[in-house]
């Protein structure tokens, strides 16, 4: 197990009105966003860890940390559950989009480590999460 195994690593809050959002969790609680393609709405907030973007399906994602996303997919489809195939997110990590057994959806995140000779050394970003580097 790592020292993020359970622990939440990342957030995504969708909105209707992503600029709208990200003004007013801007205002509230000083976060700043940097765009995670160029022109992207998908926008990251690394004092928090994580993103507010657009999306028709409003509401806030947590991702939890794994240090084996393959065997934490397959934990949750024997406890009820159900879990997306895992994803990768180039030198960023994987992860899986799930459903616990009440219907709440929640992520899973195992981190990558970026490329040797990578400035940030393994890691992306200070708040340690998706897709700032778990």
């Amino acid at each position: 197990m790592s020292e993020s195994d359970g622990k939440i690593t990342w957030f995504e809050i969708a909105g209707a009105d992503g600029a709208h959002a990200r003004g007013f969790y801007g205002s509230l609680f000083g976060w700043q966003f940097q765009p995670f393609e160029e022109g992207g709405d998908y926008q990251m907030t690394y004092e928090a860890g994580g993103a507010v973007y657009s999306a028709p399906d409003k509401g806030i994602l947590v991702y939890f940390g794994t240090s084996d996303i393959d065997a934490s997919v397959a934990r949750v489809r024997e406890l009820g559950g159900e879990a997306g195939v895992p994803q990768e997110i180039a030198n960023v990590g994987r992860y899986a989009t799930c459903s616990d057994t009440e219907g709440n959806t929640f992520g899973l995140y195992q981190r990558g480590l970026r490329p040797a000779g990578d400035p940030a050394g393994g890691r992306r970003g200070a708040g340690g999460g998706l897709p700032c580097g778990g």
